[in-house]
């Protein structure tokens, strides 16, 4: 391994160094981007957290994509702002679980794919290859989903034509790449912000209850009592921590060249825990506003709203304000897009860490972007709007059974001193991460339980 003196501004892109506990050597997926963005050794405050900022922004789409547009819209039209408090904790949750995602991969130089093909058999691994696929999957069907509402909404697409047209990212992402890893973390913050200025306007004309949105962020017995609140709050949680950004976190941290000394871990460690919690507290913005605007907008009206549809349908008439509806659709296509990016790069590090299969770039994308598009097309040309809302519920559903397939070998792994070292997490984070694991596993059933029972009855 080649490291630059620690007096230097920056470091030698890593070529071939070896594991940091392991002594193997390593393979990184997406090795093309391995080390490509350089990082101070020593410096400015500000200078490195710039370096640092962008794996955060890109796993904070995932916060804030379609399917958490579903649980918020009907969090906020039926009980105002009382569930605010689900989505402060989900997020504190995400910055948890993406804190740990992040330590594995900068201290063993592995993401958590590969770190489960390290530790697992062969039987083991492929199953969780295979899970990982099917919530991928599922997620993405509800993100190109909801690209294409969003050009329907605004320009009157066929959803089928708009599904086909969002597969096109697989081409920004090639493209992109090819010019190195920060153009298309640009063009991820730059979706972010877009979605974020919209929501903005929309706090705005929407004019929200100020004593309401500071008394939902405090948790009440409402949420545990009433049945159908308990159900959105599951919900809520179920839609916020997804289970690729996991596996996505770990990897695309390794796009920062940072020394691989314990210092240099414990200094990216730090800047990259705190990109994570600045960007996932704008993510938790984006979620808040969702619902405070559902509130402001539809329940101090008495109206319940749970559609995107019905939404875009009744924001301009019922806010006065005639950009609503352009605006919530604007930033609709923006978090689906965006969604659909940072979906396919997971993807690409799962298929490659998992089953250490190597393929050209532009094949490998179209594979992972061929496995969420062709059932979406299906789906719209068969179903139409009407089955949208089913589908997001279905994505929910799905992700519900893979995530704790992810949390629980990711707390294990940095729980280990024998893979962590002196990194490995102290105890009061470990009791954190098992309990969150528990908790999430058990909501997670739940919510499948009360799910499949109500498509039994004939509720879904």
């Amino acid at each position: 391994m080649t490291i630059a003196n620690e007096s230097t501004e920056t470091l030698e892109p890593p070529a071939g160094f070896l594991s940091y506990r392991t002594g193997s050597p390593r393979t990184a997926p997406a090795d093309g981007d391995l080390g490509t963005v350089n990082v101070p050794a020593k410096g400015q405050f500000w200078r490195t957290w710039l370096a640092y900022t962008g794996p955060g922004l890109m796993v904070s789409v995932g916060y804030m994509d379609p399917g958490n547009w579903a649980t918020d819209l009907a969090g906020g039209s039926r009980f105002g702002y009382a569930l605010l408090s689900v989505i402060l904790i989900s997020n504190l949750i995400a910055i948890l679980l993406q804190h740990l995602a992040l330590k594995l991969g900068i201290v063993t130089d592995r993401d958590l794919a590969q770190s489960c093909r390290d530790q697992y058999s062969k039987p083991v691994v492929f199953a969780l290859w295979i899970l990982c696929e099917i919530a991928i999957a599922a997620c993405d069907l509800a993100e190109v989903i909801g690209s294409a509402i969003a050009l329907n909404l605004l320009f009157g697409l066929p959803l089928v034509w708009g599904v086909v047209i969002t597969s096109a990212d697989v081409l920004v992402i090639l493209m992109l790449q090819a010019k190195g890893f920060r153009y298309l973390e640009a063009f991820v913050a730059t979706l972010v912000l877009t979605v974020g200025a919209c929501f903005v306007y929309q706090m705005a004309a929407s004019q929200p209850s100020i004593v309401g949105i500071l008394g939902g962020l405090l948790p009440t017995p409402k949420i545990v009592v009433d049945s159908s609140a308990l159900y959105i709050a599951i919900g809520i949680l179920g839609a916020t921590v997804m289970p690729h950004n996991l596996y996505l976190h770990s990897g695309i941290i390794k796009t920062r060249n940072f020394a691989r000394t314990d210092e240099g871990r414990a200094r990216a460690i730090k800047f990259a825990t705190l990109d994570s919690t600045v960007s996932l507290g704008f993510a938790f913005f984006i979620n808040a506003a969702i619902l405070i605007l559902a509130a402001a907008a539809f329940h101090n009206r008495g109206m319940q709203v749970e559609s995107i549809e019905k939404a875009h349908e009744l924001l301009a008439p019922t806010l006065g304000a005639t950009l609503s509806s352009t605006l919530f659709a604007v930033a609709l296509l923006a978090s689906g897009q965006n969604s659909t990016l940072t979906g396919t790069l997971a993807g690409q590090i799962v298929m490659e860490g998992f089953l250490h299969l190597r393929m050209r770039p532009w094949i490998r994308r179209l594979i992972t972007r061929g496995i969420a598009i062709v059932p979406a097309a299906i789906i719209a040309g068969m179903y139409g709007n009407s089955g949208v809302d089913k589908l997001l519920i279905f994505s929910q559903v799905i992700l519900s059974l893979q995530l704790s397939f992810a949390v629980v070998p990711l707390v294990q792994f940095t729980c280990s001193k024998a893979k962590m070292g002196r990194f490995a997490n102290p105890l009061w984070i470990g009791i954190l991460a098992w309990v969150s694991a528990v908790v999430i596993g058990g909501l997670n059933i739940y919510l499948l339980i009360q799910t499949v029972t109500g498509w039994v009855r004939g509720e879904g």
